[in-house]
């Protein structure tokens, strides 16, 4: 499955962790941020939020509709929807410490 997915430039992920162990997510995780998927798109559609904490642009849709799109810092110092769903998730220091980096 790994050479089928590194063969593509583009991958789209729907829920992929969401039937998955925490552990089995973090694996996964860290695959996708390696290396082998370097100068790749990898297009995630997940509710867990910190699967999507350090990628590149979020968007974020609200009833079909985007309500938001741009870097997690940047969406998060906005204070919008996606603010809301980092704080709901627990998530608003580690991305605050990100921000540090």
């Amino acid at each position: 499955m790994t050479s089928e997915l590194t063969d593509r430039c583009v991958t789209v992920l729907d829920e992929a962790t969401a039937a998955v162990d925490v552990e089995t997510d973090a694996m996964l995780q860290t695959t996708l941020r390696s290396n082998m998927f370097k100068n790749r798109t990898i297009i995630t559609i997940a509710h867990r939020i910190n699967t999507i904490l350090d990628s590149d642009r979020i968007l974020v849709l609200d009833h079909g509709e985007v309500a938001e799109f741009d870097t997690p810092s940047t969406l998060v110092q906005k204070k919008g929807l996606f603010f809301e769903l980092v704080k709901e998730a627990g998530l608003l220091e580690s991305v605050e410490q990100s921000q540090l980096l």
